[in-house]
């Protein structure tokens, strides 16, 4: 198996509003909408993030125990090039309606981060890795560890 991840989709409690977050909100656009249950955004480095109905997509994979939006031990990131990008996702995010989880601030491995929720609860992550690099594309390269 190749080790990627090509999509990542998020169970929404109210389709529109989701929407309203990501495009109107975050400035997003939206590649593709199938029959007014999921949409679909390309994103910059290959990935993909799909918004679903809740519950549509309960039914679409059988899933009889949806615990709605509480955290289940997932986070989604966005990996910025700097400090000040940080703070400018965070404050993006907020202005679109996320609930602030955590203000970014420096952290114990080295780097910068804070954490919001989504209007589903959903965590999101937005970091600054002073170790990592992140090219022109939005693609996220970590160099290999040194074994000694």
């Amino acid at each position: 198996m190749d080790q990627r991840v090509s999509l990542i989709t998020l169970g929404v409690a109210d389709l529109d509003r989701s929407r309203r977050f990501y495009e109107g909100g975050l400035g997003w656009q939206m590649t593709e909408m199938v029959e007014g249950q999921v949409v679909f955004y390309q994103l910059s480095n290959g990935l993909a993030l799909g918004l679903f109905g809740r519950e549509a997509l309960k039914e679409d994979g059988h899933f009889d125990d949806d615990t709605g939006a509480s955290f289940a031990g997932l986070t989604l990131a966005y990996n910025a090039r700097s400090e000040e990008e940080v703070d400018q996702v965070m404050a993006e995010a907020e202005k679109a309606g996320a609930k602030i989880q955590k203000p970014a601030e420096k952290v114990f491995w080295g780097g910068y981060s804070g954490y919001f929720r989504d209007p589903d609860g959903h965590a999101w992550e937005v970091a600054f890795n002073p170790f990592w690099e992140i090219d022109e594309k939005g693609n996220l390269h970590i160099p290999p560890q040194k074994t000694g």
